[in-house]
């Protein structure tokens, strides 16, 4: 299972989503989820609305280039209308091991005819998976509840989807009872699996010992 680092690997609340906790993330050797929003012209970094002061696209990348490369990138798309932008940046800095997650319907055909990696989504509260036989993986979330089965995840590793989990956490719940569901139904050995988090260094001691 691989592990992501949830806007990076921060160690305070405003480091999130800035290139230390970038740096920090791939210098552990940790894939990292991050969001990506339009300013000014620019695609930069930010999961509210963005200022003159947030990373831009380039920075990150640049970032990962260089600490992390080869990595898994989970990109949440925070505004319709970036694919082209995106899918050119991508391409320039040869990244490929990436998905991208949480566009609106409607913009999710432009990354699906791009032939774009991206995520559908299910959660307690979304069960219709658009463009499920597209998609390279689900983004499997549990916002209230950890209602997630080993059935649940299997059928989706049995489609030859990525399945990427939510850990608990990132909804401010208690996650290591969740954690120790997925140890004991030995998923955490399925490299097809992957677990995003606030805590990727008690997650690697937890499922690697």
């Amino acid at each position: 299972m691989k592990i992501l680092s949830h806007r990076g690997y921060w160690q305070t609340e405003t480091e999130k989503n800035t290139p230390e906790a970038f740096i920090r993330s791939f210098q552990l050797g940790f894939g990292t989820e991050t969001d990506v929003r339009d300013h000014k012209g620019r695609l930069v970094i930010s999961h509210d609305p963005p200022t003159d002061e947030s990373c831009s696209i380039e920075k990150f990348l640049e970032i990962y280039k260089q600490h992390g490369e080869g990595l898994p990138l989970a990109l949440n798309i925070k505004a319709d209308g970036l694919q082209k932008d995106l899918q050119q940046i991508l391409l320039d800095h040869n990244v490929n091991n990436y998905f991208v997650f949480d566009m609106s319907i409607p913009d999710t055909l432009s990354y699906l005819r791009s032939h774009m990696n991206f995520l559908t989504r299910e959660s307690e509260y979304e069960k219709d998976l658009p463009f499920y036989a597209s998609a390279v993986g689900v983004w499997l979330d549990c916002f209230e509840s950890e209602w997630i089965t080993e059935t649940d995840i299997n059928k989706h590793l049995d489609a030859k989807k990525i399945v990427c989990l939510v850990s608990p956490d990132l909804h401010k719940r208690e996650y290591k009872s969740f954690w120790a569901k997925i140890s004991d139904w030995e998923l955490h050995k399925n490299d097809s699996l992957m677990i995003c988090t606030d805590y990727p260094e008690t997650a690697r001691l937890f499922f690697n010992g």
